[in-house]
């Protein structure tokens, strides 16, 4: 399983796991120069601001690296009127890089926890994938990920998660096969210990 990459994209200059801090101008010079190794001019008008709209656009489609589970996670709402049965929140849409290729993969995620001291607000689940997506990322790890912020943040007695994707480094290049799904999945507590809970969580989840 890939590693967690640890890297914050700050408006002007972006800060990587080792330290050193990278100017947007050297972004922005690294963009020039792939384009001109694409065998294109970077001087032609059509390019000539594509290295700013690059290092812009990868700012917001890898925000994920300024963003903290906790803080997501952090507030819940310990009158539940004494709910205690699976929330599950599905289809949650999202698009995000492989770490292999830099190419989108996109699907859907479904996430469900057994609340034990109260619940989490349901746009934060949409929250936690958003977060995880918006990195470098491989399927299996954003899954691991995203188990684990639940299992670390939130009280629970079990979590479950369920990505299914479309991979454009398996669909553009390579294998090329357009359409082929990837359904990653992991559990843990109830949802670990119990196949029961298991087969009622994939069931619900794919029954939209």
């Amino acid at each position: 399983m890939a590693r967690d990459v640890d890297i914050v994209l700050l408006k002007s200059t972006g800060r990587n796991r080792g330290g050193r801090v990278v100017a947007r101008s050297e972004a922005e010079a690294a963009v020039e120069t792939l384009l001109a190794y694409l065998g294109d001019d970077p001087r032609r008008e059509g390019l000539l601001d594509t290295p700013a709209r690059v290092t812009r656009a990868y700012a917001e489609l890898f925000a994920g690296y300024g963003q903290e589970p906790a803080n997501i996670l952090a507030m819940t709402f310990e009158d539940s009127g004494g709910y205690d049965e699976m929330v599950l929140v599905g289809e949650i849409p999202f698009i995000s890089h492989c770490e292999h290729h830099m190419a989108p993969f996109f699907g859907r995620a479904a996430i469900a926890y057994y609340p034990e001291k109260g619940v989490v607000g349901l746009s934060k689940l949409a929250r936690l994938v958003e977060i995880y997506a918006r990195r470098l990322q491989t399927q299996e790890t954003m899954t691991a990920q995203i188990l684990r912020a639940l299992d670390d943040h939130l009280t629970t007695r079990g979590a479950a998660v369920l990505i299914e994707a479309e991979h454009m480094c398996m669909s553009m290049r390579g294998v090329r096969k357009p359409g082929a799904v990837t359904t990653t999945m992991l559990f843990s507590g109830r949802f670990r210990d119990d196949p029961g809970a298991q087969a009622r969580f994939i069931s619900l989840a794919r029954e939209r």
